[in-house]
């Protein structure tokens, strides 16, 4: 089924855009959302005029959420959850807690739609996308520590595991050099 769409959809394309796409994907989600109409005759006529007014709708809400975005590009998260010994997590942080934190430290609401990131299963640090418009996509930093300890304690032992991770061998001489005692001349 071809569709020309109406408003921007996100990994689909820009409105006015025609595309081929599952028929009940169309039936279903796009023309019932308004997102999309059929690519008729008709509505053939009128793509650029939709174009036009979503160059228009696109720049304003990209003006709107500028400096939203680079308040959320310079945001840090932290979560506490229980782990395992080998740093897996009793359960996992979703989307929705992303969401809810990010909301709570920006003041703006942030849908967990917006977020885009597997579910964090693990110790550590990591990186999420938080999509505000289509052109607009702020990358955000997020920790997860052990409850009880501090986060930055997740960060020197992710710096302590890299180097051994790249052979090992230059780690341990390091550490074997900085063990050795330093003859210190005395006058």
């Amino acid at each position: 089924m071809k569709v020309l769409l109406v408003k921007d959809v996100y990994k689909l394309g820009h409105a006015g855009d025609i595309k081929k796409v599952a028929d009940g994907y169309g039936r279903n989600f796009l023309i019932p959302q308004g997102l999309a109409v059929l690519a008729t005759a008709g509505a053939m006529k009128q793509v650029e005029k939709i174009k036009s007014q979503a160059e228009v709708r696109r720049n304003a809400q990209n003006e709107e959420l500028k400096g939203l975005s680079d308040q959320v590009k310079n945001v840090t998260l932290t979560f506490a959850a229980k782990a395992g010994d080998t740093g897996k997590l009793y359960g996992s942080i979703t989307t929705q807690d992303i969401a809810t934190a990010l909301t709570e430290k920006v003041r703006f609401e942030v849908k967990r739609q917006q977020v885009d990131i597997q579910p964090i299963r693990a110790l550590g640090e990591f990186t999420a996308h938080i999509r505000l418009t289509m052109d607009l996509v702020p990358t955000i930093r997020i920790i997860v520590h052990r409850e009880g300890e501090s986060a930055e304690s997740v960060t020197e032992h992710e710096a302590e595991e890299k180097p051994k991770k790249n052979g090992g061998h230059k780690a341990k001489q390091e550490e074997a050099a900085a063990e050795e005692p330093v003859a210190v001349a005395t006058e």
